[in-house]
């Protein structure tokens, strides 16, 4: 499903967790890393005149080991540029089906990639992003993937909007069903800003409607050899009720669509997908629309 992946990396602890976490990669099919540092010209031009060449290799060697130890082949490389171009790029052209980011960290070198450019890196997306949820410990400072980021089948929400691009998304769970994924849950949101105040009167008929549309997705699950798979079917705020529900069931990975009903791309500020992408305490994959 996702054979060749990028890990957008830095010389940071953030990054380091994220390396550490990704074995669980092998139920989408992963088995390529390439291991990718972008440089700006001001940081490319710190690193010329300074002995951090040697510091960034040295990094990326013990990262690269790292991933070779849960079972990838791994390549590493440096390339001047901006992550929220480069990653993408790259990708793109050399053919990549996967980005995977942190959601948070500082490098030695003072960018903030695995924070705000993981962000960027979202809105240019063209391929599926991994989104790792990072926390830092309180007491001892050290960053951490959450627990759950480290096993990707055991748990996985599905969140739909019943869109082209929700159904896009659901191939890949079902592609995960069919790898091992050992639970999942599907859910779908009636957006309480929709329905006030003209259609709030059918709710009810909604909601059969698009239960039945669940009992569907579900029956194909089922087909795939999952026994255990849950329908939520709640109103409210579309990102408030999934990030509550991850939260509450224990997911471990949640897998939606980057753009849902209508004809604007989604992945903007404040869009569900960024917003559970930012909050969730689990793992997110985001599968863009096709272009």
């Amino acid at each position: 499903m996702f054979e060749r992946f990028i890990v957008a990396t830095d010389l940071s602890p953030a990054s380091d967790a994220v390396v550490g976490c990704l074995a669980g990669l092998r139920v989408l099919g992963a088995s390529h890393a390439l291991l990718l540092q972008c440089l700006d010209m001001q940081q490319a031009t710190s690193i010329a005149l300074s002995y951090t060449t040697s510091v960034l290799d040295d990094y990326l060697a013990r990262q690269k080991a790292r991933l070779e130890g849960q079972g990838f082949e791994v390549e590493t490389r440096i390339v001047p540029g901006f992550a929220k171009s480069e990653v993408n790029r790259i990708a793109r052209e050399e053919d990549y089906g996967l980005v995977v980011v942190g959601s948070h960290g500082h490098s030695m070198l003072g960018e903030a990639l695995l924070g705000g450019v993981a962000s960027e890196v979202l809105h240019g997306a063209g391929q599926p992003i991994l989104v790792m949820r990072l926390e830092r410990n309180k007491d001892t400072g050290e960053v951490c993937v959450l627990p759950a980021g480290c096993d990707l089948a055991a748990h996985v929400l599905f969140p739909t909007d019943f869109s082209e691009n929700a159904d896009l998304a659901f191939t890949v769970v079902e592609n995960m069903a069919a790898a091992g994924t050992r639970r999942i849950t599907l859910m779908h949101v009636q957006d309480s800003a929709r329905l006030a105040p003209h259609l709030a009167q059918r709710l009810t008929e909604f909601d059969a409607i698009d239960h039945g549309r669940l009992e569907e997705l579900k029956a194909r699950l089922v087909a795939k050899g999952v026994a255990d798979v849950d329908i939520e079917l709640r109103a409210g705020k579309p990102f408030l009720e999934i990030v509550n529900v991850a939260k509450a069931r224990g997911v471990h990975l949640v897998v939606m669509g980057s753009q849902g009903r209508g004809f604007v791309p989604e992945l903007f500020l404040g869009s569900v997908s960024h917003e559970v992408a930012r909050h969730a305490n689990a793992p997110v994959l985001l599968v863009p629309v096709a272009r």
